[in-house]
């Protein structure tokens, strides 16, 4: 019998052809030796008597925390995994279903080569060994956003296997260091997403919306290498970079589009594992990090009380600040896992090893791929360290916030201020007017040409700081006028006759002896009472430095 036919799915046009994968931790390091409980998509944090930690260390915690993570990425893709069916996030209920998303009699799934691309991309990002070969598995289950009664996945040989994502954390208290830390990428998987249940509360009844039944998904299993919340959230914000960066994901958790579930249990130092509960849905990394702290003071409450703890199921009640049982675990549920009848084995292949007469727009070139990586974040932020002298946790900020990085190095390109006095406006001023208002770097009334000219401004002497400041706040009401022109116009421009500024601090000094006297009796803060009235004489308009020489001028002659 002849090989099945397995199809791309591109916009535009369809291919065909046959073929033949902390500082706040509660423990110190990993475990190892860890293996999976064989369920999908699980990670290996279950019971494992056989399995001991190493011997707590003289002034270790009288407990040890293990968290393994699973993450479900949305992949940025116009279609689904499956079908032409598009993807767009708040579109009216079953707007964008297709005969296979509905799982109608006599439809066939036809492969996403976009999406296939993304978990390779991904794969390489994370240093995963890429399965040349990989297989799809249909998991059964059966729940109402789920027409088909199966899930299309990947859970004997999934396309990308054994990486790694670094993270940094940091730790200590003033002043503070920023440490690296791995945790160990089990596998990167692909399968279709299931629908949405609506539950109507007050008919008591739920609806399906299947817009999002077949949407691709990236499954990212994380071993059990961390130890609590702090951890798990930073290692999550990376991975959204980083898949940002690829552009593979949108990676956007307040829709959805990024969704994780932790993995937790405790134990006694040089004690066997213990038994792990899962939170489920957790949709920003400020609740993850909550929802693991939460559960891992809980179980070591519940076990130092004499309790038990259960292997189940539990979600994060965000209101409450506590997590919540949903099932057991203990009768594990049959998947009756079973290979996809309706799709081949998935085959890569390298530049030396591509079939010959092969047409590069029906295979997947790993190498290309490869060559097509952009700069990713842990690079980037050395880059900008060692480019512009700023320390790491500045680096780090600026890539957190999405264009913040774009915007800066627009700053940079249009002014000839130092680049630390950028970062320092950039971060402290820009961003925390943006934080006041809640709006994000695009929504900014204030552009990047216009800081720069403010910072020329200031970098020339030709403004004060605190001038300057009030020059942002009048670029902020966008009226449409340049820095240079506030400035005129409010008349905040630098006083620039010296003889005029000696006049000023002379008169200021005769005017208050007091003060003078109290300077000369060994209070050195007086100064800068003196210096306050110079100011306000000059309705702000003198440079405090220059005020200050003065001043010590004519006091010591």
């Amino acid at each position: 019998m002849a090989a099945p036919m397995l199809r791309w799915c591109c916009p535009g046009r369809r291919f065909a052809f046959a073929w033949v994968g902390c500082g706040s931790c509660h423990r110190r390091g990993p475990p190892t030796g860890s293996t999976s409980n064989g369920k999908r998509g699980q990670s290996s944090v279950a019971q494992q008597p056989h399995f001991t930690a190493q011997k707590p260390r003289e002034g270790e915690h009288e407990w040890a925390a293990v968290v393994g993570l699973e993450i479900h990425a949305q992949i940025a893709s116009n279609s689904k995994l499956f079908s032409g069916s598009q993807v767009h996030f708040a579109a009216p209920p079953n707007s964008l279903v297709s005969f296979f998303d509905a799982s109608l009699p006599g439809t066939l799934p036809v492969l996403n080569r976009r999406c296939v691309e993304a978990a390779v991309m991904t794969g390489l990002a994370l240093d995963c060994h890429i399965n040349r070969k990989s297989l799809f598995d249909r998991k059964h289950y059966f729940y109402a956003d789920l027409p088909a009664g199966y899930q299309i996945t990947q859970q004997r040989l999934p396309i990308a296997v054994n990486g790694s994502l670094a993270y940094s954390v940091c730790v200590g208290r003033k002043p503070s260091r920023m440490v690296t830390r791995t945790v160990r990428v089990k596998q990167i998987q692909l399968e279709q997403d299931s629908g949405k249940s609506l539950h109507d509360d007050l008919r008591s009844q739920t609806l399906i919306d299947l817009n999002r039944a077949g949407i691709g998904l990236l499954e990212l299993v994380l071993e059990p290498d961390m130890s609590c919340g702090e951890e798990a959230a930073t290692a999550v914000r990376e991975l959204q970079l980083i898949l940002q960066a690829l552009g593979t994901s949108q990676a956007n958790m307040a829709e959805g589009q990024l969704r994780v579930d932790a993995n937790i249990s405790v134990h006694r130092p040089g004690e066997p594992l213990g038994v792990r509960t899962e939170v489920k849905n957790l949709n920003s990394a400020r609740f993850l990090a909550k929802a693991i702290d939460y559960e891992i003071q809980r179980q070591i409450n519940e076990l130092e009380n004499g309790g038990e703890i259960l292997n189940e199921t539990r979600s994060f009640d965000n209101r409450l600040g506590c997590t919540v049982p949903m099932r057991d675990k203990e009768g594990r549920q049959d998947y009756r896992f079973m290979p996809e009848p309706n799709l081949p084995p998935l085959l890569l292949y390298d530049s030396g090893s591509l079939p010959s007469g092969a047409d590069p727009q029906q295979v997947i070139n790993v190498d290309q791929l490869r060559e097509r990586l952009p700069e990713l974040p842990r690079v980037t932020r050395e880059r900008l360290v060692r480019q512009y002298g700023m320390l790491p946790e500045h680096s780090c900020a600026l890539l957190n916030e999405v264009g913040l990085l774009e915007f800066f190095q627009n700053v940079i390109k249009e002014t000839r201020a130092e680049p630390k006095k950028v970062t320092s406006w950039v971060l402290n001023t820009f961003l925390g007017f943006l934080k006041q208002r809640n709006l994000a770097v695009s929504e900014s009334p204030v552009t990047p040409s216009a800081l720069a000219e403010l910072l020329d401004l200031l970098d020339r002497k030709a403004i004060s700081s605190s001038a300057a400041k009030q020059v942002f706040e009048e670029l902020w009401r966008n009226d449409g006028k340049t820095p240079a022109q506030i400035v005129a116009e409010k008349k905040l421009e630098l006083l620039q006759d010296p003889e005029a500024l000696e006049q000023l601090c002379r008169s200021t000094l005769e005017a208050h002896p007091h003060v003078v006297m109290d300077l000369k009796r060994g209070n050195a803060r007086a100064i800068n009472k003196l210096i306050g009235l110079v100011r306000k004489a000059t309705l702000g308009r003198a440079d405090p430095t220059a005020i200050k020489e003065v001043l010590e001028r004519q006091l010591s002659s």
